[in-house]
């Protein structure tokens, strides 16, 4: 079926017309119920944006140690500061063909760094070793000639002792062999000195590769390849002393200095808590290492060193931190009730029992809880039924119930 028919399938004849006209009009009732099929869908839809899902302020539920104070006794700043901290050159002096290296590059013991032009050092151990050779093929003449010497000299005897000929021609080939016994120990010495020439040869040669001396980190890149290196400070600025610093991160501890007039609070193995000033919400466990028995007359503070009891990447050398000094831990920390402590508008109750709603997602879980008698301000101890860490429902609202979904409203 073409356009051409449609049109004339839609087309309403004249008769057709004036009958539609003479009946009752349709139009205002089919209108009529559109609008109120509009209205109806426009009221579900408000009474559903109405029950939209509630917000809830909620807190996480924390461990009594943490809200029983720490206990700092003495409060000093320092710096990170790292035990085992090396700049890594050549022994020799010569000119960087590779430089392997660049700054946070992690390494291991033993691995190439760098590389020297070794040619000429390669040219010395061969001749070494060319001397060497020609030492231990003379030791091979010498004691051949011996052998020879030898067994002349016990013919010569043995003609001797028979009168064929002089006891004089026997003393002579006996003297001959006592001498090439004399330059065979000689060119011996001579062969193990040229031995060790190759031994210092190798030495001298090997040392044209850098290796790392430790694990660690790279933290500067001192010289370029095609710059000369020595391990001996040369004039003119034009030789490198080093191809760059290596630190082992496991070596890192905290170096302060604390006010003379304080020291005697501070003591070997007391605890204490460290804060980066980079990360001032992060709090470190620390111990002190020793008290560096030295004071600085200038500003009339004593070194002391602080040992970190956590290990991360976030650390870094010669960062600041603030170093608190703790308490000894006593026996009160060992009788810290157990449980957590929530804030007390958290507790409600369903059915005449204690409950709490923790968040967990989008959803609400509810939990039964008996708080323990003793109180902490506005906190209350469950002594079970939440975790450390867990976040619970605020002030819970009466509709709350057990799996309802809710929304966490926002900090101010």
């Amino acid at each position: 079926m073409n356009n051409a028919d449609l049109l004339k399938e839609l087309r309403i004849e004249r008769h057709q017309r004036e009958d539609r006209d003479s009946g009752p009009s349709r139009w205002p009732w089919a209108v009529g119920a559109v609008i109120l099929i509009v209205l109806l869908l426009g009221g579900a839809g408000w009474y559903l944006l109405g029950r939209s899902v509630p917000e809830v302020h909620a807190a996480v539920a924390v461990s009594p140690a943490s809200n029983s104070g720490n206990g700092a006794v003495l409060q000093a700043t320092g710096y990170v500061t790292a035990r085992r901290r090396a700049t890594v050159s050549a022994q020799i002096t010569g000119t960087l063909t590779e430089v392997l290296i660049e700054e946070g590059d992690r390494v291991e013991k033993g691995q190439v760094l760098a590389r020297l032009d070794d040619s000429g050092y390669k040219a010395s151990l061969e001749a070494a070793k060319a001397q060497a050779e020609a030492a231990h093929a003379l030791v091979a003449q010498l004691q051949a000639q011996l052998q020879q010497g030898n067994r002349d000299a016990v013919r010569q005897e043995t003609l001797a002792a028979r009168g064929l000929v002089s006891k004089q021609s026997a003393e002579q080939a006996r003297t001959q062999v006592d001498s090439f016994r004399a330059q065979l120990a000689s060119q011996q010495r001579q062969a193990s000195a040229a031995d060790a020439g190759v031994g210092v040869a190798k030495v001298n040669f090997d040392y044209t590769v850098v290796h790392a001396p430790f694990s660690g980190v790279i933290t500067t890149k001192d010289a370029q390849v095609g710059e000369i290196i020595s391990p001996l400070s040369a004039g003119g600025g034009f030789t490198r002393t080093g191809v760059g610093t290596i630190v082992d991160m496991n070596s890192l501890e905290i170096d302060v200095d604390v006010n003379e007039a304080y020291i005697g609070r501070v003591k070997p193995e007391m605890p204490a808590e460290a804060v980066l000033d980079a990360y001032p919400d992060w709090k470190i466990p620390a111990h002190v290492i020793a008290i560096v028995p030295s004071a600085d007359r200038g500003k009339a503070t004593v070194k002391v060193r602080v040992a970190l009891e956590q290990k991360d990447g976030r650390i870094v050398p010669d960062m600041g931190v603030r170093v608190s000094f703790l308490e000894q831990a006593s026996k009160t920390a060992a009788q810290l009730p157990q449980g957590v402590l929530v804030p007390a508008t958290a507790i409600a109750q369903r059915d005449g029992h204690s409950v709490v709603f923790v968040l967990g997602g989008e959803t609400v879980q509810q939990r039964a809880v008996t708080p323990a008698a003793q109180n902490y301000g506005d906190l209350r101890l469950l002594p079970a039924a939440v975790q450390t860490g867990e976040t619970v429902v605020l002030s819970p609202p009466a509709d709350l119930k057990d799996g309802m979904r809710v929304k966490q409203a926002s900090k101010p």
